[in-house]
């Protein structure tokens, strides 16, 4: 996640609390204001003239999200230059511009706001690339359990799980509100106090906005004295610095990491135990820590950050939530591929099931039509038993008449030949009368056939019509969504006119507000040419009542001027000519002062159509 991706989670906050309607449009001296202090925070020229330029052709009205993006980008973003501002403040005028209208502290609040302004930094830090801005379930217990971690203790899944099932968590994840409003709940953080609870979130806040690795106290070998003096470090991915104390106000000094540099385990001396080294390619800086498992901790995290700028990562925990986001994504995929493979191995077993209940009515009309043939063989067997008793009827007849003829023998041989010929002609009949039955199964397993898949085709064609008329209602469906469809957007264009309307008298009652503040500006510039005029009467009374002191004279007191002041004589020729004389000074006096009150009144006129534009919101 860049720079610019970061600023722009803040100002989007801005942008919205400034939207008041929720239609995604904002007026254009709020822009304006917006823009300034944006331009003041982020340390770079500001532009007013850039503004109206860019909305021109949109003087009248709000100015939606998608028109200021553009301008942003050109004017304000593009004109950033990181490491010349301090993005704390940004986030700070961003999370003061959106509490004043979402952060509702009513009733009692465990949170002060610095923690719940810290707590909306590390949302927007660890929040989706999306907008709205959500963070999903799992970051939530990420940074849960970073928090529970500092506190020393464990966190409440149950607190958390009754949390995720509430309605006022969205789908794809929590916005920020319902985070904070989690929080202020006091649920996770039973039993615990402000104090500790604020000193959590400052160090998981330091830790994951402020890319701090680790903080602590280490014994410090000095360069010049070669003394030991014990000094808090805080560690970052491109530096390691230290302070006299952990209010970090007194830098003492910087170490700055690159791939060059190496940490290495030192033996114990000097009366110094876990001792360690950092080499850089100029120098090489000894410290103590005060056990073994700080010094293993201290070195490993040293070598992390070493690896860091090695790798080109200017953050360890962008570069964590980069990874987990893939993890999760990865996560994602396996599962859809998961659902996929059910869904296959589920239309495999419906194919499989459809499959089997063909074979058992294959099997059924398999059984049927062996039924059927058996059925027949029996008949056919009653036939040649029947025949067959008939010819052994017929035989004994036969044996009889020749014991009861047989003196007759001779004389009937004639009529015994007739007899074979007669049985032989039997045997062939019989011989037919089988091929004949052979012939009637063969074309009744043929009608059986054409039978089953006559009733096949009659199936298939009873499917097909189910299917159009499921096609059909599915058309009627589809035609009824339009038409509701279409009336929701006619609703919606009716309250965007209202919207419109209202938005209009309210500019119209600014200009209103604008004339009357007009006309008493008027009023006190007429005021003050008056009052410049009558201090211009008195200049020239002044001016004539003045007397210069000739050659000799003795200058009066300032009692006495006055009061020895006499008018002279019209009469007095010396005296008229003297005034008339000194008429065209008095008026080239009159013309500078007339123009010097014009100057000073125009200018108070400025100052003051300044102050009143100022003023006016």
């Amino acid at each position: 996640m860049d720079l610019r991706s970061e600023l722009l989670k803040s100002i989007w906050y801005a942008f919205t609390a400034l939207d008041i309607e929720k239609s995604g449009k904002v007026s254009k001296s709020q822009l304006k204001v917006l823009s300034h202090n944006l331009c003041t925070v982020l340390s770079i020229p500001h532009d007013p003239v850039a503004l109206d330029e860019h909305f021109r052709d949109d003087d009248d009205g709000p100015v939606s999200n998608q028109g200021y993006m553009p301008y942003l980008n050109k004017y304000i973003l593009d004109k950033v230059v990181p490491g010349s501002f301090v993005k704390e403040d940004v986030d700070n005028l961003c999370w003061t511009l959106t509490a004043k209208k979402n952060y509702h502290q009513g009733g009692v609040k465990i949170l002060p706001k610095d923690d719940a302004f810290r707590l909306w930094c590390l949302f927007n830090f660890l929040s989706e690339d999306k907008y709205p801005l959500v963070m999903v379930p799992d970051e939530v217990e990420y940074l849960l359990k970073k928090i529970c971690m500092a506190m020393s203790m464990e966190l409440n899944c149950v607190e958390l799980e009754d949390f995720l099932s509430q309605e006022s968590v969205v789908q794809n994840g929590f916005t920020v509100w319902a985070f904070l409003e989690m929080m202020n709940s006091g649920k996770l953080t039973r039993g615990i106090t402000k104090e500790t609870v604020t000193m959590a979130v400052e160090e998981v806040y330091r830790e994951i906005v402020g890319d701090v690795l680790k903080e602590g106290y280490l014994w410090k070998k000095s360069q010049l004295r070669r003394n030991w003096k014990e000094r808090w470090f805080t560690l970052k991915p491109n530096s390691l610095s230290y302070y006299t104390n952990e209010d970090r106000k007194d830098c003492k000094g910087s170490i700055t990491l690159d791939t060059n540099c190496c940490v290495e385990v030192l033996p114990d001396r000097d009366g110094k135990r876990c001792m360690f080294c950092l080499k850089t390619i100029s120098k090489t800086y000894e410290m103590s820590a005060s056990d073994t498992r700080q010094r293993q901790e201290w070195t490993s995290a040293i070598q992390t950050a070493i690896r860091l700028q090695a790798e080109g990562k200017t953050s360890l925990h962008k570069d964590l939530k980069l990874k987990r986001r893939e993890q999760r994504e990865q996560k994602e995929q396996r599962r859809k591929a998961k659902e996929q493979e059910l869904q296959r191995l589920q239309a495999l077993q419906e194919e499989k099931q459809r499959k089997l209940a063909e074979l058992e009515l294959l099997k059924e009309a398999q059984r049927q039509a062996q039924a059927l043939l058996e059925q027949d063989e029996l008949r056919r067997r009653q036939q040649y038993e029947q025949l067959q008793q008939n010819l052994e009827v017929q035989l004994r007849e036969a044996e009889e008449a020749r014991a009861n003829m047989q003196a007759e023998m001779v004389l009937k041989e004639a009529e015994a030949e007739k007899q074979r010929q007669r049985i032989v002609e039997l045997e062939d009949m019989q011989q037919r009368l089988e091929e004949a039955l052979q012939q009637e199964i063969k074309a009744r397993r043929d009608e059986e056939d054409f039978r089953y898949a006559q009733a096949r085709l009659l199936s298939e064609e009873e499917e097909k019509m189910k299917a159009l008329m499921a096609l059909q209602e599915e058309q009627e469906v589809y035609i009824l969504k339009t038409q509701r469809e279409k009336q929701e957007l006619r609703q919606e264009m009716e309250n965007k006119s209202r919207s419109l309307e209202d938005a209009q008298k309210q500019l119209e009652e600014v200009r209103a507000n604008r004339h009357r503040v007009d006309q008493d500006v008027v009023a006190a510039q007429r005021k003050l040419r008056q009052a410049s005029t009558n201090v211009k009467h008195w200049n020239v009374q002044m001016n004539r009542l003045m007397h210069p002191i000739g050659p000799g004279e003795k200058r009066p007191s300032i009692g006495s001027s006055f009061s020895s002041f006499k008018i002279p004589s019209q009469k007095d020729p010396g005296l008229r000519l003297r005034v008339k004389s000194e008429e065209p000074d008095e008026e080239s006096k009159e013309n500078v002062d007339r123009s010097s009150g014009l100057e000073e009144e125009r200018r108070l006129s400025q100052s003051f159509n300044g102050s009143m534009s100022m003023d006016i919101p």
